[in-house]
């Protein structure tokens, strides 16, 4: 049976700042993310299994995301673990979903955390291939495993 890659796409809204940022981008500011995920396998053979023909259920790779990523990052505001601390702490009084990471928060970087956390729940037969996440219409960055 040949490697066959699938891809889902995923959408969330996100705001962040980027901490000693020398543009606009230092400004707290959101953005639609559009995020497709690329695996790899082998469709699975078994005539008496549900997912024969499958790498893997679309819907299991729906809920492996949501877990993993969609329900840190949407509709919350991601700022650098060294931003000045009371701000943080006034932000975290005003806003439900205030999320601290130990990286700048680009889009690059959160490829990285993404591709992490995605391969940390897949079994051990299927390959991350690909993670596209697009920032804006005209910008977007890729993590690929090579």
């Amino acid at each position: 049976m040949s490697i066959i890659k699938i891809t889902k796409q995923f959408s969330f809204e996100m705001a962040h700042a980027l901490r000693n940022y020398d543009g606009l981008c230092k400004n707290i500011h959101g953005h639609s993310y559009k995020m497709d995920i690329t695996l790899s396998g082998k469709p699975l053979s078994d005539e008496n299994s549900p997912k024969n023909g499958m790498v893997m259920d679309f819907s299991d790779l729906k809920k492996l995301v949501n877990e993993k990523v969609i329900s840190i990052f949407d509709h919350s505001l991601v700022l650098n673990v060294k931003t000045d601390s009371h701000l943080i702490e006034n932000l975290k009084q005003n806003f439900e979903k205030v999320v601290i990471v130990d990286f700048q928060p680009t889009t690059e970087n959160l490829l990285s955390f993404i591709a992490e956390k995605i391969e940390e729940g897949l079994p051990d037969n299927i390959k991350l291939n690909c993670v596209k996440l697009r920032e804006t219409d005209t910008s977007y960055a890729e993590w690929c495993n090579e």
